[in-house]
């Protein structure tokens, strides 16, 4: 088969898309006390505007993706873009949280339109020898907006407004838009009968799931609305897969899952995003309310771990055809697991200094483990199922993240809440951001230096915590990926497996 001729430009705007969705969320995250003041958002609004888009993008990736896969990748992430594009508009200038509800609501459905499309699109425009090279630019590319977001929030509300953070998104899909008319080319599996049963049950189980996970640190595990969510999820769930394995024409291959190579790299992506997140979580936080940071200090403070990732994918991408999935994979986790080993011991007087070697580590690990995880789960994918096995990766990563939020969050405030001693209020107790506004407001220095104790330990914790999770990653990776040496399917055998 003739190579594309445009596959590089085509790339490029897989890139941009991808950069803008994932930019997107960042840059709320700096947004939020300036959305507070101006719209008079309660803590519940606030809430609602950050989870509406999250619930919405994961309830529907694997819906998106077997529709990419029916009716043509390129169309799907056409329209999705279409609806992203106008969601931030609407979003730009809501008068209410109400209308920034419904805004975050359409961006989350747009997005899930779009993600599944973009690695679908990359795996059927670029041969094998390449393939692992643009995954990793892609790869680069979702870590550059996950860092990058909320350094460029900063900057915008700083500049601008809070709407700016939305508006931004409208030229830049218009300009994706025009670009995939004009060079991208169409791809779509065989005709076949829709799943609506699938769909739903797909939706409803997702959606159900992420939020207990997201939910789960506020009202805790026993919490009658958590124990109903989780229900409700894995019911449906549990009713999806069986309907899966008897219909004649499934929206999910479940045959994928035989494939080691497809289930090693899902296992070892959510437990590398699991750790990402817990740390995006921890560190930001250790930068600001320990070390003294403003927020957009802290942005900036982080962005050493995007660079290392870059470096790493680019070097990950040379060495990866030349040593296979599993042992990159493998050696990528046990950088990361390096990393929290590292913050683990890192103390609140020493510094950046510690803090970013703990980054290096972390974004040259990521770097080198997900374009390769990645690599395998969509080298196992037949092309006619790249749209639902795109989806599949960017649901396990989106499962990961939530998970990682969650189990890890959670760690961290019941570690913070041990190590402060009985004696201090309830309120300082319950986190360090309420402890150093006491402090403030009581001038106990004494009180604060505590809190700032208290969390470094909880962050230790944590690490640890992350560590293991990292190290049983690196173990899942290396008995479940195959290498190439030890019988590994060609492509074509690939491409042809049903």
């Amino acid at each position: 088969m003739e190579r594309h001729p445009r596959r590089w430009l085509i790339l490029a705007v897989l890139c941009l898309c991808t950069l803008v969705l994932v930019v997107d969320n960042g840059v709320l995250t700096v947004a939020i006390p300036t959305l507070t003041h101006d719209l008079g958002a309660s803590a519940q609004d606030i809430q609602w505007i950050t989870a509406s888009y999250i619930l919405v993008f994961a309830g529907l990736l694997l819906t998106a993706g077997s529709l990419s896969d029916r009716y043509g990748r390129r169309r799907i992430m056409i329209v999705g873009l279409v609806v992203f594009g106008a969601a931030s508009a609407l979003a730009t200038y809501a008068a209410s949280p109400g209308q920034l509800i419904i805004g975050r609501i359409l961006m989350g459905l747009g997005g899930a339109l779009v993600m599944p499309s973009t690695l679908s699109i990359l795996i059927t425009v670029f041969h094998d020898d390449e393939r692992r090279r643009a995954t990793s630019i892609w790869s680069s590319a979702l870590m550059l907006g996950v860092i990058g977001g909320p350094v460029l929030g900063g900057a915008l509300i700083a500049k601008f407004w809070w709407g700016s953070v939305f508006l931004i998104n409208v030229p830049i899909a218009i300009a994706a838009i025009i670009a995939a008319l004009a060079w991208m080319p169409e791809s779509k599996a065989p005709a076949r009968k829709a799943d609506p049963p699938g769909v739903i049950l797909s939706a409803l189980g997702m959606s159900a799931l992420v939020w207990a996970i997201i939910e789960l640190p506020r009202y805790g595990l026993a919490h009658p609305l958590i124990l109903t969510a989780l229900g409700v999820g894995t019911v449906a769930m549990v009713t999806f897969v069986a309907w899966q394995a008897r219909t004649p024409y499934p929206m999910m291959p479940l045959a994928l899952f035989r494939q080691r190579d497809f289930t090693g790299g899902s296992l070892a992506l959510v437990l590398v995003q699991v750790g990402t997140a817990g740390l995006l979580l921890a560190v930001p936080q250790h930068l600001q309310f320990v070390l003294g940071y403003t927020p957009t200090q802290a942005g900036l403070a982080i962005a050493p771990m995007a660079l290392a990732t870059i470096a790493a994918n680019a070097v990950g991408g040379a060495l990866g055809n030349r040593i296979g999935n599993r042992p990159l994979t493998v050696i990528g986790i046990a950088v990361l697991a390096a990393g929290f080993a590292f913050l683990a011991v890192t103390s609140g007087g020493d510094g950046y200094g510690s803090v970013i070697t703990a980054l290096i580590l972390f974004g040259t690990g990521t770097g080198l483990a997900q374009p390769a995880a990645v690599a395998a789960l969509m080298g196992a994918v037949p092309h006619e199922h790249a749209g639902v096995g795109s989806a599949l990766n960017d649901t396990m990563q989106q499962a990961g993240s939530a998970l990682g939020v969650a189990v890890l969050g959670s760690v961290l405030a019941s570690a913070y809440t041990s190590a402060m001693p009985l004696t201090a209020t309830e309120q300082a107790r319950a986190s360090i951001g309420d402890a150093l506004g006491v402090a403030a407001r009581t001038a106990d220095t004494a009180l604060a230096e505590t809190a700032r104790s208290a969390f470094t330990t909880a962050m230790s914790i944590t690490s640890i915590a992350g560590g293991v999770l990292a190290v049983a990653g690196a173990v899942l990776a290396f008995l479940l990926i195959r290498d190439r040496s030890a019988g590994a399917p060609s492509s074509k055998e690939l491409h042809h497996a049903r």
